[in-house]
């Protein structure tokens, strides 16, 4: 197949692990036989010191017309000067979210066999098994509500508003997602909601709207509620116990940065942004990390993983996927690791050294 993927570096080390996913993607491309057409535009902190805005008409205009968009990081200390509305997370990533109708962030998080011993939790807990994915409402809530300062500035408010329609296309996304995760009978998928349905009047149309859409559409997954606060506290205690997380917009930034940890490491997870049509973006979920960037040690597998991701959910192309993230499972087999996974005084391999491995395993064909 042919397809076009706009590039979008980004600051920090965007780009040192942006290059790997791209080799990650011209090895596909050799084994498969398929054609990606990856053009880099600018964006981020990067793209107001050269364009002056942090989201450039051509880049906007780019990533509309991609089929899909592979992301780096924005964001960073020096460009912390500029008005809010104008900084790179917002500017850039906010604005590509709701131009793009990019309104479910997908975010697995799983301990993958060969770093059970990176996780900070107890071996027992780890042992049961931590494989879960987050799905989180990406463009409503208190991150795209009316916001405001008065008093003088000495009181402040952030509205968090729902719509019936916003909720019931984002639980959809999470229940189809429960039944692809376990398709064939034997377990019943299941859908963990999360909102704070005692407190927030949001959060009790959240639980009326989903238990609504579970009984009228998905009687065959399991659904539980479950508080933020408690859902946060079992994602240490019991983490085995989740299949599929739903939640609103800032709950689910939260949750699922708790839950990178608790693999082991921020930089093995991806995520993807996906609307209601085919294209979507594609990005690790952790930041820019400037203090290391030009040192070539940041981690680029959850940028792999992320194009692994994009293959699988814009392009429909499983097996290519799977190779990926096959791939990386074999190089992590290998013992080969970033300096943030490598064991306490154990070696390490550098950013492109992991990026080379994980392409020359994507060619091996099993």
């Amino acid at each position: 197949m042919e397809a076009q993927i706009a590039v979008l570096a980004g600051d920090g080390i965007g780009p040192e692990i942006v290059a790997e996913a791209v080799k990650v993607l011209c090895a596909v491309e050799r084994r498969f036989g398929h054609r990606f057409e990856m053009k880099e535009y600018p964006v981020g902190g990067a793209a107001y010191d050269c364009c002056g805005d942090c989201l450039p008409d051509e880049t906007l205009a780019a990533c509309k017309s991609a089929d899909a968009i592979l992301l780096g990081a924005v964001g960073g200390p020096k460009w912390d000067r500029l008005p809010v509305s104008q900084r790179p997370e917002r500017r850039a990533l906010l604005t590509l979210r709701s131009e793009l109708g990019l309104f479910a962030n997908l975010r697995p998080a799983k301990v993958w066999d060969a770093l059970t011993g990176a996780s900070p939790l107890r071996e027992e807990i780890v042992s049961a098994g931590i494989d879960m994915l987050i799905v989180r409402e990406l463009t409503g809530g208190a991150y795209f509500g009316e916001k405001g300062r008065g008093d003088g500035g000495r009181s402040a408010y952030d509205v968090t508003p729902y719509s019936v329609h916003e909720i019931e296309r984002v639980a959809r996304v999470a229940f189809e997602a429960a039944r692809r995760r376990f398709p064939q009978g034997g377990r019943l998928p299941k859908v963990t909601s999360v909102d704070k349905a005692n407190v927030l009047e949001t959060s009790r149309l959240w639980r009326e709207t989903v238990t609504a859409l579970h009984a009228a559409e998905y009687a065959d997954v399991e659904l539980e509620h479950l508080y933020v606060d408690n859902a946060a506290m079992q994602l240490v205690r019991a983490p085995s116990r989740f299949d599929v997380i739903l939640t609103e917009n800032m709950f689910g930034d939260i949750l699922s940065d708790e839950a990178s940890q608790i693999t082991g490491s921020i930089g093995m997870l991806p995520s993807a942004s996906v609307g209601v049509s085919g294209g979507g973006l594609y990005e690790p979920i952790h930041g820019s990390a400037p203090d290391i960037a030009g040192k070539g040690i940041a981690n680029p597998l959850a940028t792999i993983l992320s194009a692994a991701a994009m293959l699988r959910h814009s392009f429909g192309l499983g097996a290519e996927a799977d190779a990926i993230e096959h791939a990386v499972a074999s190089v992590l087999a290998r013992g080969l690791r970033t300096a943030d996974i490598a064991d306490q005084g154990g070696a390490s391999v550098s950013t492109s050294a992991m990026g080379d491995a994980v392409a020359e395993a994507v060619g091996v064909v099993i």
